[in-house]
């Protein structure tokens, strides 16, 4: 069993967390630091923690002297550099939220400062330890469809979840945060390094902020959701009101609410309506972070991967095609569909039969903590799919690609 610390006890903080309270024979959290006093009392109580064991801050775990194997890094995506070095000089074990950090020099520092150090860093790209990529991976390596020649790659990231996330949430605004891409579909760009058979050696991208902005506000709609006409915001289909009472009617407790409000009550949520960024017009926020792009890559062997993120679409799994020599392959995130030429015959496989219950991400939240918590416990750092070198990578792939967005140009991809 591994001793491990908290650095963030929001909503993926708490996620790993719960593996861990799920799991005792595996792992038990030893500290925590986290500004907000519900969330930090949350884990308190949950692993029985005592007042020296709780922060307000990742410095005061870090300054405390190394008392435990591993340290889980949960803070906003701008709060992650300073602490990923510093304990990684304190020569723990790093489970890092993605992204690494917002900026490319930021990331080296990273990866450095764990090299130097010879810790474990292993990044939340948390769709590579599903089942639907495992068994992927596995139908890929019979040689079924041939050489891969080329994908498609979509993320619907769904209007509601655009207009909750990306337009009146944590992540709106480049500045406070990172710019859409990284925040959002630094997962998909990782993913598609992962299945990809060579490096990729150049990108190109566009995208805009095509809708939630204030030329697209109706004509008489309010600045607050709780405000507008019934005439108006009844039509509206990113009206608060409609979106998260939706969820408080139908028996949601936690995710998205949790991230309104500590009361999830009808008035508790309510009242965070009312006072609160998340009952915001999404045509009256400092949002600037695109809502929709694509990404074209070439990669040394000569295949291509076309991907698509965009908000205006039912929130649903992503959505995937494999072009083949000798066949295709279509998946949704739990079927895959295999095409085969040779024979022209269809199989379909459930990459979740005989999986009763899976995590967050398609089983990619219990996954990365499984082989997270093996590596550390063995010190065999090559359980880990989603370390250094790997997610510098797919990192410079997500900076390049916003660098062409913003520039207009084809920009070459190389550590």
């Amino acid at each position: 069993m591994i001793k491990v610390i908290l650095a963030g006890a929001g909503d993926r903080g708490q996620i790993y967390a719960n593996y861990i309270k799920n799991n005792p024979d595996k792992a038990v959290i030893v500290g925590v630091a986290e500004p907000r006093d519900f969330q930090r009392n949350l884990i308190k109580n949950m692993f029985n923690l005592n007042e020296e064991q709780c922060f307000y801050s990742w410095e005061g775990l870090a300054d405390k002297e190394k008392h435990a194997d591993a340290v889980i890094i949960a803070t906003q995506d701008k709060m992650h550099t300073e602490p990923a070095i510093k304990f990684a000089e304190k020569k723990y074990h790093i489970l890092l939220e993605k992204p690494m950090a917002p900026s490319e020099e930021e990331c080296r520092r990273i990866v450095q400062a764990c090299k130097d150090n010879k810790v474990i860093l292993s990044v939340c790209h948390v769709l590579r330890y599903t089942p639907f990529t495992k068994k992927l991976k596995e139908v890929l390596n019979t040689g079924i469809i041939g050489k891969i020649v080329s994908m498609q790659r979509l993320e619907p990231v769904g209007y509601w979840h655009q207009a909750h996330s990306f337009v009146r949430g944590n992540w709106r605004n480049e500045e406070e945060s990172s710019f859409m891409l990284l925040a959002k579909s630094c997962h998909d760009l990782d993913w598609i390094n992962y299945i990809m058979p060579s490096k990729c050696s150049k990108v190109a991208s566009f995208g805009s902020l095509y809708h939630f902005k204030k030329s697209e506000k109706p004509a008489g709609a309010a600045d607050k959701c709780t405000m507008c006409p019934e005439n108006i915001e009844k039509d509206c289909p990113y009206s608060a009101k409609k979106i998260y009472l939706g969820f408080f009617d139908k028996g949601v407790k936690g995710w998205p609410l949790s991230i309104l409000t500590d009361d999830i009550s009808y008035d508790g949520v309510y009242k965070a309506l009312e006072e609160g960024p998340y009952g915001r017009c999404v045509y009256e926020c400092d949002n600037d972070v695109v809502d929709n792009q694509v990404v074209a890559m070439s990669f040394d062997d000569g295949s291509t991967v076309n991907f698509t993120m965009t908000a205006f679409n039912e929130y649903t799994a992503r959505r995937t095609t494999i072009f083949g020599t000798h066949g295709e392959i279509r998946g949704d995130g739990r079927y895959i569909k295999i095409i085969n030429f040779r024979d022209n015959s269809v199989k379909k496989i459930d990459s979740q039969e005989g999986i009763d219950k899976l995590s967050g991400h398609g089983g990619g939240d219990s996954g990365i903590m499984e082989n997270f918590i093996e590596a550390v416990s063995s010190g065999d750092s090559s359980k880990i799919l989603t370390g250094a070198d790997e997610t510098l990578m797919s990192h410079l792939m997500v900076f390049r690609s916003e660098k062409s967005r913003k520039n207009g140009t084809v920009e070459e991809v190389r550590i």
